[in-house]
């Protein structure tokens, strides 16, 4: 299995369309074999999809990111683990686990997202907790 997540400074990046790289992780039997940064070499929101997709990504862990990027992400069978904050690595660790908690409607910004409520911060810095949507657990 190969997980990919949203990279900068260790951290998960918090804006799909944005990120310049991913963190790779190459999994088996629950335990993280490999791993490696990938820049994105400047593919932005629509060419994404199709660049982990040809990696053979099967999981993205990320943090905000639009509806569109979800329904491309999908079509091309890559489970999509949204609204995910802090340590790249604790989440693929929790993920392997079963228990990475995650957001199904992470996405934020521009995409004109509405709160709905007041989470404390600007529209569309929604990184911490993934605002709005039922909240679940992603885990391979």
């Amino acid at each position: 299995m190969r997980i990919a997540v949203t990279y900068e400074n260790g951290s998960i990046f918090q804006h799909f369309g944005h990120t310049e790289q991913f963190k790779l992780y190459d999994a088996a039997d629950g335990q993280v074999r490999e791993a490696r940064v990938e820049p994105t070499n400047g593919s932005g929101h629509g060419a994404l999809a199709g660049f982990l997709s040809g990696l053979g990504v099967d999981v993205l862990i990320c943090g905000g990111i639009g509806p569109g990027a979800q329904t491309a992400l999908a079509e091309a069978g890559i489970q999509v683990c949204g609204g995910v904050a802090g340590d790249a690595d604790e989440a693929v660790r929790a993920f392997l686990a079963g228990s990475l908690a995650y957001r199904e409607d992470a996405t934020c910004g521009h995409h004109d997202h509405d709160h709905g409520h007041d989470c404390g911060h600007r529209q569309g810095q929604c990184g911490e907790h993934g605002c709005g949507g039922e909240g679940g657990h992603c885990g391979g």
